[in-house]
Formats: structure tokens, sequence, C-alpha cells
């Protein structure tokens, strides 16, 4: 087997929607999933950032790698200025905490399992990652790996394919909190001790996870815009 005890689940881009993930470790674990890859992005733009950390803190068996949400947040200096990410990281560190942010910002970028690297965009960068097409930054992105399977997230859209090369199989599970996709359902894989990857999708109350998100911090704008980005399922709102 590969995976022991039971399922892998992949759990990517949570983004602090509690409601979202209640529901994915619901059926992951209905599904028989014993153990966890927590892919990043954990709490930044969440209605309940503080009660997403600690649900996952809760997981048992569960390996952890930061994301470029982690990083911001403990460091805002890197992150982007513009009309919704410095404010959300605000919000975030007041709600988490100095001990939290500085804990989550210090996890590793990478993590390898049963022969799975394990990133949160690409082994290069976790603000770059792979288009669902093959394309020409496929091997630049890869960073010259040698495991035959990559798993990571960021852009919240789930696909499984193949490099350019053929040579390393890409495989994004989506995200639990908010998919871009155009389906507003929480998106999870699962690694089965055979190393086949089932990609699932779960329902759950979209609508109170973004009226939450409009309830807890009124009239700011990046709460809005992510209300608007969960209801509709798309990045571009």
């Amino acid at each position: 087997m590969l995976y022991t005890p039971g399922m892998l689940a992949l759990l990517y881009d949570v983004h602090g929607n509690l409601g979202a993930l209640d529901a994915v470790l619901a059926d992951a674990r209905g599904a028989g999933a014993g153990s966890w890859l927590l892919g990043g992005d954990y709490t930044l733009f969440g209605a309940e950032p503080e009660a997403t950390a600690a649900r996952l803190r809760e997981l048992p068996d569960a390996t952890w790698i930061r994301g470029n949400g982690e990083r911001w947040t403990a460091r805002p200096e890197d992150a982007p200025d513009n009309p919704v990410v410095p404010d959300a990281i605000r919000a975030c560190r007041e709600a988490l905490g100095q001990e939290l942010v500085d804990e989550l910002g210090a996890l590793p970028e990478h993590a390898l399992l049963g022969g799975t690297r394990f990133v949160h965009g690409c082994p290069i960068s976790d603000v770059r990652s792979f288009a669902p097409e093959p394309g020409d930054e496929d091997e630049e992105l890869l960073g010259g790996v040698t495991e035959a399977r990559v798993v990571f997230g960021h852009t919240h859209l789930p696909f499984r394919r193949r490099s350019a090369s053929g040579a390393v199989e890409l495989i994004n599970p989506g995200s639990v909190g908010m998919p871009f996709d155009g389906d507003a359902r929480a998106a999870y894989a699962l690694v089965h001790p055979d190393a086949t990857v089932e990609h699932r999708r779960v329902e759950y109350d979209m609508p109170a996870s973004a009226a939450r998100l409009r309830e807890r911090w009124p009239g700011a704008v990046w709460a809005d815009t992510v209300a608007r980005r969960l209801e509709q399922a798309r990045m571009d709102v």
C-alpha cells in the first residue's frame, strides 16, 4: 500500500471557509480517509480564519505545507498591494494572533510522501502554477523535480494531466473553500491505496459562508469581493 492508514485526502486552498471544510472532512472520512495532506492557503480571505486553523489542527496524521497565503500573512510586505489583499491580511492577522501567524508562516514549502512531491503553486514558486492544458512553462515550473507525480494547488482549478514532456503527472485537487471553475461546490481529492487519484465535489451552504464574510467585516471591499467570488465560483469578479 502506498498510503496508510486508509486513504490520503488532499485538502488545498481552504481560505478560512469553515462550512466548506467541515463538509469536505465529513465526506473524506465517510470515504475512508485516514491521513491528510494540507496544501496551504488555510485561512486568508475567509470568514472564519481562526476556527478553520483550529479544525485543521485537530486532524490526525496530517502533513502541512505553506502556501502564499501563510507567507503573505506572516510577511505582509511580500504581498501585492491591491484593493483586496492588504486589508484581508490585516483582518486575518488580527483574527489569528501573532503566534499562529508565525507558526503557519514557518511551515515547509514542499512535502514528499509515497514518491509524490506536494507543493502549493509549483516546485519553484508558491504564486506560479500549472495551467489545465500543457504549455511551454511546464518544464520551467517543475524545476527539475525527479518525482513522477506532483500535486499542487493555488489556481483553484481541479484537473489532472501529464506535463508537456509526458514525464510527470500533474494533479490539482481544486479548492476546498473557494473554487474558481464555475462550480461552487467544495473540491478536494483522495489518493487511494493503489495510488489512483479521485477528484471529489461536496455540497455545502455556500450562501451562508458568503453572508458570514459580509457580516463579520461589514463594508469591507475585500470581504464583499471574496463573497462574490464564492457565489460565482470565479476569480474575475
